[in-house]
């Protein structure tokens, strides 16, 4: 049989997004193939033409859709999230949009609808399902060592003294700065994926920082449907990262020190390839498991090889065969809706109840 041709890919925006993640994730993906990217950095242009010589580089998103492509990747400030993606369902292509994919819930869900409409799909990138502290997780949770799971803790908290320039930290609600829509959107999918629906949020969201009028340090509680709970922190003035995550279950707990490493090794320029996702040796997860008497058995146990090629490989089969896109749209109105609920409870002091429950769409 014929071997189809590769899909075509227009990246917009080849900032770190775009040049670090997306970029080298493409690039390693059998059947699809950059031919296009959208930026008006001129030194952000010349590296794009330096790491993908066969791409036409544009200046503007309609210039870049004017020739026609298969896949739009939407890897630019925020604020262009919704805009670029509705331009591109309208122009005919499917879409990957990173995160946050939009200001609200409302957003989000009137992008679905328009993606519906297209007959197109439309396709968060939530990478972080895929980091190898979290498939770690879900391997424990599942395997039944930990009995019921009733508590996870989740943190991704860094030190940065001095705040970041650019969009990512303007007070302009438009920008979308922050840490609560930005890795707040990634701890809320995994929770919601690991623990359930969430009917109830608490949350503070602060600025702590006196040159950053954005919020640095955020902790959000979410109660699960089924009485667990989800403590999640997004932080950029936590002087201690470890902890990464932690499990709590009825017969004992799981306690991940060490961050996924995909990220740091993408900044190297490197592109994925078939030992892909290993974490260092030193890198594991401790267990901690009790008997009927409540005696405990502690020891370490291998962390899951991190898998973030497997959202492109995963678009490439839901663009061609119709299969599940590797992130529901659906599953994100659901996260955005306990972000929405978050903002509401850090900013009013209360406990935000959601009806009906925002929760991920069952596994097809």
């Amino acid at each position: 049989m014929p071997v189809p041709e590769d899909l075509e890919v227009l990246l917009v925006g080849y900032g770190l997004a775009g040049r670090v993640f997306h970029g080298p994730l493409i690039a390693a993906t059998p059947g699809l193939s950059i031919t296009g990217v959208v930026t008006t950095d001129p030194e952000r242009a010349d590296q794009a033409r330096r790491d993908h010589p066969a791409a036409t580089v544009f200046a503007d998103l309609e210039s870049g859709l004017s020739r026609g492509v298969d896949l739009v990747v939407v890897a630019s400030a925020n604020v262009t999230h919704v805009p670029y993606a509705e331009q591109a369902l309208r122009a005919g292509s499917h879409v990957v949009v990173d995160k946050p994919i939009a200001a609200d819930a409302a957003q989000a869900e009137a992008l679905a609808r328009l993606a519906q409409h297209q007959e197109r799909l439309v396709v968060p990138f939530q990478n972080r399902r895929w980091d190898s502290d979290f498939l770690t997780a879900i391997r424990i949770a599942e395997s039944g060592d930990l009995g019921m799971v009733h508590r996870f803790e989740s943190r991704i908290d860094r030190m940065r003294v001095t705040p970041k320039p650019g969009w990512r930290a303007s007070a302009d609600p438009v920008d979308l700065g922050g840490m609560l829509y930005d890795l707040g959107a990634h701890l809320v999918d995994q929770a919601l994926l690991l623990m359930g629906p969430a009917v109830s949020v608490s949350a503070t969201v602060r600025s702590v920082r006196p040159s950053d009028p954005t919020d640095d340090d955020v902790v959000v509680l979410i109660t699960h449907d089924d009485g667990g709970v989800s403590v999640l922190s997004a932080s950029q003035v936590s002087a201690f990262g470890d902890q990464r995550m932690a499990l709590l279950g009825t017969l004992g707990g799981l306690r991940i020190r060490h961050s996924d490493t995909q990220e740091d090794v993408l900044r190297t320029g490197a592109i994925p390839g078939p030992d892909w996702g290993v974490e260092p040796s030193a890198h594991t997860a401790t267990l901690r498991t009790f008997d009927g008497a409540s005696a405990a058995t502690t020891r370490e146990v291998p962390m899951e090889h991190g898998q973030w090629p497997e959202f492109y490989r995963s678009m490439v089969e839901a663009i061609r065969h119709g299969s599940p896109p590797p992130v529901s749209i659906h599953d994100v109105v659901a996260t955005m809706r306990v972000l929405d609920a978050a903002r509401t409870a850090g900013a009013g002091g209360t406990t935000v109840i959601l009806d009906p429950p925002a929760g991920h769409e069952p596994a097809r």
